[in-house]
């Protein structure tokens, strides 16, 4: 996978600067006052180094970035009548809680699709959209995909918990259920953030063979 980078801002309690996230869809980067952090969620970026450096004030829980905001774009595939087109997401995350809050606003041809304004994760967010996008209009990321994947447990976390089964293609969409992703878990390719895009990409289907253990998406709510 190639790096992404995307321009934002981080603030808490010590100031707030510009600063640039990075990521190859699993792994997220990002370098705050000198410090660099690291993780596979934005709940989790920890310090590549054991300590950042003097000057570097920060607030950890846990060893991670905490009681803190990060804002940031980034270019998001989507399909509108049968063409693929880049459009905005913008993100807002709130880690000043015991619990994360997301707001996401996709921009497109003027009018901006909102989440809630505090989610608890990428896939709540991203699904609130989708369902409130006019006909014809889908997303084109992970979230989105027709291989991947979430292992059949209660808990989701905020990001980076998708597992992508591209490698294992006709194997998952013969999957019923939460038991037969279960079995595959171990040929999955890797675990990906449900924002990210890859060219192997295939839109899930709405019902049926194929959905795996989560569904459709956006399920329907009741």
């Amino acid at each position: 996978m190639t790096d992404e980078s995307w321009a934002g801002w981080y603030r808490d309690r010590h100031g707030s600067e510009p600063v640039i996230l990075t990521t190859d869809g699993q792994q997220l980067r990002i370098r705050v006052r000198g410090a660099a952090f690291e993780g596979e969620s934005f709940d989790s970026l920890s310090p590549v180094a054991a300590v950042p450096p003097e000057g570097g004030a920060f607030d950890l829980v846990d060893g991670s970035l905490s009681d803190c905001v990060l804002e940031w774009d980034l270019p998001l595939p989507v399909l509108v009548s049968g063409t693929v087109r880049q459009v905005t997401l913008s993100c807002l995350l709130s880690l000043r809680r015991a619990e994360p809050d997301l707001y996401l606003a996709l921009h497109l041809d003027g009018a901006a699709y909102e989440s809630n304004r505090a989610e608890s994760d990428f896939a709540s967010a991203l699904a609130t959209i989708q369902r409130i996008l006019p006909p014809g209009i889908r997303l084109q990321t992970c979230i989105a995909c027709a291989f991947s994947d979430y292992f059949p447990v209660p808990v989701r976390g905020l990001s980076g918990g998708l597992a992508c089964f591209r490698g294992a293609k006709d194997a998952y969409r013969d999957a019923a259920g939460g038991g037969d992703v279960a079995d595959l878990w171990d040929r999955r390719t890797g675990l990906v953030q449900e924002i990210w895009s890859c060219p192997e990409f295939e839109p899930r289907p709405a019902q049926g063979a194929g959905t795996g253990h989560r569904g459709a998406f956006p399920l329907e709510l009741a």
